[in-house]
């Protein structure tokens, strides 16, 4: 591995240089040989799993790596904290992957920093697991993600209520920029830092913001704004909740990031919440889109001084980037789920389609219908009379209109884009739960492989896909996810 650290060269202030705690027994848990080919891991270093249990334990740090811990702010459920930052995590550096792109290694896990309010800088082992598996599903999936490289036990407990084994889990992004990191410049009124960190980003991921033609900070904003609208389109595609849409858990390259209280949507309710700690229903399901809006007004005030020195003439620039975010998340929201539902459509999504699709959707929330598995039936319905005759009297005239419309369609295979778009397995709450409680129990990763091998390939059957395909028997009604850590 060859380590650069670039985001150190922007200064002390974005940080604090910082070495990982050691630990007493650090053993390989969970290992991912594909994503480690692909940020060119060695062969040699890959057959060492006490080295790699060392490199991402932070027992040992590998050649070149630099370790700091993050400063930012953020906004958590809408209320404002100038200071957060890497409490539990430190970015070892960066490498340089097989496609030329430079991508983060942090360790999350590997104990306290300045930022640590307290905490103890730990991770527990459930916890790491669930990031694992969840990231390299929702990479399987087609969603934009951070990922993760490896999870090591720490042969020690950390204090929780029960006490759990530890784990540092090691993950890989495009990088830890969040809006939050805007935010902690703009509180100091560090214009300086600010207008650094922006140039940093700007080269570092959206390089186009540089032709816009009124500047290349308004272009940065358009940038960032349109990825993110991908990304919650594609959260909103395969079911996803993410449960905690702080500011601070907002990168900016348009990734998934934290997956700490996240689930999957079971029963279609667009009023879904599953996390413990989301008592008004702020990051429910649908409301995911408005709250992305809302990130996106913040990281456009933090860069109203960079926009421009005329606070009026800032607001004139990035408003109508705001409030043209509804129009555009529309759009490309009816685009996916016309997808789904087997219409070729890109653009000018016709009110007769929309239509079509909401009535589908009142329909699954009316009846109680799982999002997934309607989805998943419907696409099968072409090859199949059996589920063909059962949704038609599940969903009634809407199962004919739908066929009716199929007809117009110019392409002629509409269930080839019906898969694409909708998976034949998720990594379900019940059966996350159920890994991560036999990993803990057994100290062993079976289950979380076996369960991995099935979330890699989620539009083909394989030998174990069905083990993987049953609903919950409580419908999740009584599922609460924490922030764990």
């Amino acid at each position: 591995m060859k380590f650069d650290n670039s985001y150190i060269r922007l200064g002390e202030a974005f940080y604090q240089r910082i070495s990982p705690s050691t630990v007493t027994d650090p053993k390989l848990f969970l290992w991912n040989n594909a994503l480690a080919d692909s940020v060119s891991i060695s062969p040699a270093e890959q057959q060492s799993p006490n080295l790699l249990a060392n490199y991402f334990s932070g027992n040992q740090l590998p050649a070149g790596a630099d370790p700091i811990a993050l400063a930012y702010a953020g906004h958590q459920f809408g209320h404002f904290n100038p200071q957060l930052g890497d409490g539990r995590a430190h970015l070892l550096g960066e490498i340089i992957d097989k496609q030329g792109q430079r991508v983060d290694i942090q360790l999350k896990g590997s104990g306290p920093t300045r930022f640590s309010r307290q905490g103890d800088g730990r991770c527990a082992l459930g916890p790491a697991i669930r990031e694992y598996i969840m990231s390299e599903a929702m990479h399987a999936l087609g969603v934009p993600t951070t990922r993760s490289l490896a999870v090591v036990t720490s042969g020690e407990m950390v204090y929780r209520d029960p006490p759990q084994p530890g784990a540092i889990v090691t993950r890989v992004a495009s990088s830890h920029l969040r809006v939050g990191t805007f935010q902690y410049f703009a509180a100091q009124q560090d214009i300086a830092s600010l207008s650094a960190l922006t140039d940093y980003a700007i080269e570092r991921h959206f390089p186009d913001a540089m032709q816009h033609p009124t500047n290349k900070v308004v272009g940065f904003l358009e940038l960032v704004i349109e990825q993110q609208i991908k990304l919650v389109v594609e959260w909103l595609r395969v079911g996803f909740i993410h449960g905690v849409m702080n500011t601070d858990n907002c990168a900016i390259s348009g990734e998934t990031i934290d997956f700490g209280p996240c689930a999957m949507l079971g029963i279609y309710d667009p009023a879904t919440v599953y996390s413990s700690i989301d008592r008004q229903g702020r990051y429910a399901f649908a409301n995911q889109p408005t709250i992305t809006q809302w990130n996106m007004a913040r990281l456009a005030e933090a860069l109203l001084p960079l926009i421009d020195q005329d606070q009026d003439k800032a607001l004139q620039h990035a408003e109508p980037l705001i409030q043209a975010f509804s129009a555009q998340f529309e759009q490309e929201y009816f685009a996916m789920l016309a997808g789904k539902i087997g219409l070729n459509q890109t653009e000018n999504i016709q009110q007769t389609d929309k239509d079509l699709i909401q009535a589908l959707l009142n329909q699954m929330r009316n009846k109680q219908m799982d999002y997934t598995h309607t989805f998943d039936r419907l696409t099968d319905a072409f090859d199949d009379n059996r589920i063909a005759d059962s949704l038609n009297s599940e969903l009634g005239d809407w199962f004919a209109l739908w066929q009716k419309r199929l007809q117009h369609e110019e392409q002629s295979h509409p269930k080839t884009i019906m898969r694409q778009h909708n998976p034949r397995v998720i990594p379900r709450n019940h059966h996350i739960e159920a890994v991560l409680s036999e990993c803990i129990a057994t100290g062993n990763n079976h289950e979380a492989e076996k369960l991995l091998a099935v979330l890699r390939k989620p539009y083909s059957l394989t030998d174990n896909t069905h083990l993987y395909q049953d609903l919950p028997v409580d419908a999740d009604r009584d599922y609460r996810t924490y922030c764990g850590t």
